[in-house]
């Protein structure tokens, strides 16, 4: 398993305390109906989306969810590299019945294309094999059915979907999700693709329910503050602490995926497009107010 599953490989770190805390939004994010299917997009590749797929799905296992992460990017898929399974059969196998064991019953199917990994209760379906028409596959009734059907035996199902600006196969699987979270980076989308996203999703009848912003530069000082949630600590433990927290930032100049910080934007209440723009922006002038005083 890669390192970048660090919500696994270091559940007391700071990086897994934000997915907790996402886990946390996004079981309270809708009170009159469960969210049982969640897809994560982005607008281009790069920005983070599989990695955050990924720990949230270890985060959900961790609180005792069954959790199934499906990687629906049929033409680049990833994440049975970062959980160490085999690559198929996976979601196109199934899809179009091609290279798994022909059976009477389809969820002896579903079962052939799910991988077990090393986390309790978290089950991963790979992409699969590349096909030549990814899109006809996911406006087939086939995912609807087995979504319906993971339903019946999971908690959660999370979908790693493909960047939206590329291709339109996470735009049509937000139709048939409960929610979707759109993942940006900072610094590095655009607010003109975000905005036509998030408006190619609403056209179809998808149901935003909030965007992550990946890669936030953090001071190491904020990174030592949250390391004293974790209780009462002996003198020694406290400056083992500090010396990491220290070291941080010199990890965030060798660019580790890892030490990308995330901040959540719930958009229950606001779900126009502008609203959400509004949002990232009155963040953002406050990000820039907060480093002009420091300057100061």
């Amino acid at each position: 398993m890669k390192k970048e599953v660090v919500a696994h490989k270091d559940p007391k770190s700071p990086i897994s305390e934000v997915f907790r805390t996402l886990r946390t939004n996004i079981q309270f994010i809708s009170t009159d109906k469960k969210t049982k299917t969640l897809l994560i997009t982005s607008t281009l590749p790069g920005e983070g989306k599989s990695w955050i797929a990924s720990n949230l799905a270890v985060t959900f296992a961790q609180a005792g969810k069954k959790v199934v992460l499906i990687d629906a990017d049929m033409r680049k898929g990833r994440q049975y590299v970062i959980f160490g399974t085999p690559s198929k059969p996976g979601l196109s196998n199934y899809l179009s019945q091609v290279g798994i064991e022909e059976t009477k019953s389809k969820s002896k199917g579903i079962i052939t294309c799910l991988q077990k990994t090393e986390i309790k209760n978290l089950y991963v379906m790979p992409a699969g094999s590349i096909p030549p028409n990814p899109s006809e596959l996911l406006v087939s009734q086939k995912i609807t059915k087995l979504l319906e059907k993971l339903k019946k035996v999971c908690d959660i199902i999370i979908i790693d979907g493909t960047p939206c600006e590329l291709v339109t196969d996470a735009v049509v699987l937000s139709r048939i999700v409960d929610s979707t979270i759109i993942v940006t980076a900072h610094k590095i989308t655009k607010k003109d693709a975000l905005e036509r996203v998030i408006k190619n999703i609403q056209n179809v009848g998808g149901k935003i329910t909030g965007v992550v912003i990946n890669k936030m530069p953090i001071s190491g000082k904020k990174y030592e503050e949250k390391y004293y949630y974790y209780g009462d600590k002996t003198e020694k433990e406290e400056e083992n602490l500090k010396t990491i927290a220290r070291e941080i930032p010199k990890k965030q100049k060798e660019n580790l995926t890892t030490t990308s910080n995330i901040e959540t934007y719930n958009t229950t209440k606001p779900k126009t497009t502008e609203d959400i723009l509004k949002q990232m922006n009155e963040y953002l002038d406050k990000d820039k107010f907060k480093k002009g005083e420091e300057n100061d």
